[in-house]
């Protein structure tokens, strides 16, 4: 009972409401009154205090007031200090070699440097004479003899080797292969099997350069790469790059699913080509 008489005598008093006058001092006449319990004045400040609070947030996120924030930065103008350092830093390699080629051209006005000890650059070092090499073998000149005489109507017009160092051939799909490069029967690349909706990614960097539809092969993109490469990607249920779209490695380009009209099973026909020729895929890539 005691503890229930506090706390009634609590809400009572946090319940009672105080007035607040104000008087005329002239004519004793009240002008205004103001009444308020304690409970009401503790939800009015607290609701004071919130939307002061949100109005303050509102300021410095919706206006450039949030640039005077402490460690705020810009996109833009993190993008314009890392231009600026590259830029000073292009300048003061520039200095420096303009530093280097107005002292050299002052050592050489000056005599400092003698133009007899200045090295040609179309100087080219020196050989031993034949008649200094140790003599050749039978088995070696036989077998010059024998590569001359085969090599002899040989016309190397384009080098064997293509120019693939440094790149790396993202798989466009992983699936199982089902028919492999064969341009015997006009087939110029491989078809992998994969489930229908598969994301295909390009296998290098580069420009969309045809995206259409056909009935036999539903939609097909094909992209320009580096040296002179070309990749074609047939059979898809949806193109996602249209055409002069820039792409990375890797990146998702279309989704596979439409059949091949034979079988209707999902797959998906990838073509490499170089300067017009085409190339097995499977020498480059695994799937």
């Amino acid at each position: 009972m005691p503890k229930l008489h506090k706390q009634r005598t609590f809400w009572k008093k946090v319940r009672s409401k105080y007035k607040l006058s104000f008087f005329n001092e002239n004519s004793l006449e009240e002008v205004w009154t103001f009444r308020l319990s304690r409970l009401g004045a503790f939800i009015g400040l607290s609701l004071l205090l919130f939307m002061t609070f949100a109005a303050v947030a509102f300021l410095f996120a919706a206006t450039p007031l949030k640039t005077l924030l402490p460690g705020y930065l810009k996109t833009e103008a993190r993008a314009k200090i890392v231009d600026n350092a590259l830029i000073l830093d292009s300048l003061e390699r520039k200095v420096n070699l303009q530093e280097k080629y107005i002292n050299s051209l002052r050592f050489i006005l000056s005599g400092e440097i003698n133009f007899d000890s200045i090295s040609t650059t179309d100087s080219l070092p020196t050989f031993p004479q034949q008649d200094s090499l140790l003599e050749q073998s039978k088995a070696s000149l036989d077998f010059m003899q024998k590569f001359e005489e085969e090599e002899k109507y040989t016309l190397t017009v384009l080098p064997n080797t293509l120019p693939t160092d440094g790149f790396i051939f993202y798989p466009p799909v992983r699936g199982t292969v089902t028919q492999i490069f064969n341009p015997v029967i006009k087939h110029f690349g491989v078809d992998v099997s994969v489930p229908k909706n598969t994301a295909v990614a390009a296998v290098l960097d580069g420009t969309v350069i045809s995206s259409s539809y056909t009935i036999e092969t539903g939609y097909i993109i094909e992209i320009q790469h580096s040296n002179d490469f070309i990749s074609i990607y047939k059979y898809n249920a949806q193109l996602l790059k249209t055409i002069g779209e820039k792409v990375i490695g890797g990146e998702k380009i279309a989704l596979a699913g439409n059949g091949d009209g034979e079988k209707n099973t999902p797959l998906l026909e990838f073509q490499l080509w170089h300067k017009g020729q085409p190339l097995n895929p499977l020498e480059y890539i695994t799937f």
